[in-house]
């Protein structure tokens, strides 16, 4: 498919599309006509001679310096080159990525004032596989995503350096170098335009887009590796009853209460003990529905949160026609030029934060249930200890166990605020929002919890080799089961259990696992 791009209705679905899938992007005709109006705002502020900030005047705590006529280009160029001051691990090709969708589509809006050439060259930079080398670190969240973007912005001047994907593999290359391949030439910038594509959140929404995407099928995961372990513990499926659901109607809760209900439909195993002496399940079990919802939550929380940020205007100044903006008296030009602070990132860096922790919490519960497989002290008596046979000259997945507490600790750090503050640019840009830490940090709580999840399908996948072999698994455990059980062999001897736990991390993580469980309900997870 295409993803064409208006301003207005790019999704979650459309930069995982373009940024981990390659698909090919075009501009709206209605979005290319808001460019061009938008570009002859800027020519009637030149005209007029109004001192507009970023236009005509300096940047940061050198807004009062105003700008020749005969230098305005050059304060374009002098910006992009100035800001491009990341440091840190690269950028991976699906960051930037998303992060180059998100920049055109908010500059095909048409409040930023690029000429199309601009927008176009951003295209083709995505279509023909040129992506800038665009170092990590550096954002502060606010003017938005500065560095990271202005590192993109290097390329389309011909300047800083692409990674080329060619018939030969990927190659690195300068930016004209880069640029020639597509048998583009560098911009030479316009007034506003260097401006108008460092300033923003971009980075950070992209960021978000992939986390959304991700963490939503993070815990779909949570729902199958907790369905599986409730049913090889014998535990009870009683506590995702819709009447508990029903009585406090959270809709993550209803969700993955569903989800466990439809995993394990047709399943002998949770039949054969419906009628036991147990009263009730531990915590780890018995609340999967209320913790993985949660979670749930704060993802679409995330979710709402990024589906505006793609589609908002994130530069500043903003241009309008005049009669769109009420009691505006500054300046001659028919255009009214307003500073604001869209490009702030707290309404995404607050979520992002809420999520981090939420990741971490996913992670705790399922440990715990891990330990419920492996722990002497509480398993059931079906199981032996650490799921070692001859337990004790074995160790089993005794580890295993270990390496999820580590992580647990590791993600509940990066759970604490990333959103934070330190004055910059002579104090004038004096609070700040660190989105982009946020985000990377919610990224590491989701891997972290990732591999938790994997080290709990682990264990529950062997723990199933102790139950009957008369009686069924559900039609979604079985599948996850299945799916576990074709990289990651029974234990019969002591092993390193570090390759079993890779393997079926990387089942997670590439979304294979949950293919192969959802066909198996027809689709029916939420």
């Amino acid at each position: 498919m295409t993803v064409t791009v208006d301003g207005e209705t790019l999704t979650v679905e459309d930069v995982f599309a373009v940024a981990r899938e390659d698909e090919a992007v075009a501009i709206d005709d209605d979005a290319r006509e808001a460019v061009r109006a938008a570009r002859e705002r800027v020519a009637d502020l030149l005209d007029s001679e109004d001192a507009v900030y970023g236009v005509n005047t300096g940047f940061g705590d050198l807004v009062t310096e105003r700008i020749p006529r005969e230098e305005l280009d050059r304060l374009q160029v002098n910006l992009v080159r100035s800001h491009a001051a990341g440091v840190g691990r690269e950028l991976a090709r699906e960051e930037v990525r998303a992060m180059m969708l998100a920049r055109l589509n908010t500059l095909v809006k048409g409040y930023s004032g690029v000429r199309e050439v601009v927008v176009d060259h951003l295209t083709e930079l995505l279509n023909e596989g040129i992506h800038p080398v665009v170092p990590s670190r550096g954002s502060l969240g606010a003017s938005g995503d500065l560095a990271p973007l202005a590192h993109m912005a290097l390329v389309l001047i011909g300047e800083g350096e692409a990674d080329v994907q060619g018939d030969a593999g990927v190659e690195r290359l300068r930016g004209g170098e880069a640029l020639a391949t597509a048998r583009l030439d560098p911009l030479d910038l316009a007034p506003k335009e260097g401006l108008a594509l460092i300033n923003g959140t971009q980075l950070t929404a992209g960021l978000g887009a992939l986390l959304v995407h991700d963490a939503e099928r993070a815990v779909r995961a949570a729902d199958i590796a907790g369905a599986l372990t409730t049913e090889v513990t014998m535990g009870s499926t009683a506590a995702c009853d819709r009447a508990i659901s029903a009585v406090r109607p959270h809709e993550g809760q209803a969700a993955s209460a569903r989800n466990v209900k439809r995993l394990t439909a047709g399943s002998e195993i949770v039949e054969s003990h419906r009628n036991c002496d147990r009263v009730q399940d531990a915590y780890s079990i018995r609340c999967l529905p209320q913790v993985h919802g949660a979670v749930r939550d704060a993802t679409t929380h995330l979710r709402e949160a990024v589906a505006t940020e793609l589609n908002s205007a994130t530069d500043n100044p903003l241009l309008y026609p005049r009669e769109r903006v009420d009691d505006y008296a500054s300046g001659t030009a028919d255009v009214a030029v307003l500073s604001g602070g869209n490009f702030h990132g707290a309404p995404l860096g607050h979520r992002l934060d809420y999520l981090a922790g939420a990741l971490a919490d996913l992670a705790a519960i399922s440990e715990r249930r891990t330990d419920r497989l492996l722990n002497p002290n509480v398993q059931e008596d079906h199981l032996p200890p650490f799921l070692a046979p001859e337990s004790g000259l074995r160790s089993g997945y005794m580890l295993a166990q270990y390496a999820a507490a580590a992580l647990v600790t590791e993600a509940r750090a990066r759970g604490r605020p990333g959103t934070d503050t330190i004055p910059v640019s002579g104090n004038q840009e004096d609070h700040v929002s660190m989105s982009a830490q946020s985000a990377f940090e919610a990224r590491a709580a989701l891997d972290d919890a990732v591999t938790v999840l994997a080290v709990e399908l682990c264990c529950g996948t062997e723990a199933s080799e102790y139950v009957d072999d008369d009686l069924s698994h559900g039609v979604g455990t079985g599948a996850a089961r299945e799916a576990v059980r074709e990289v990651v062999d029974p234990l019969t001897v002591d092993r390193s259990p570090a390759p079993d736990i890779e393997r079926v991390d990387a089942l997670l993580a590439g979304g294979l696992l949950d293919s192969r469980v959802r066909e198996a309900v027809s689709n029916d997870l939420a």
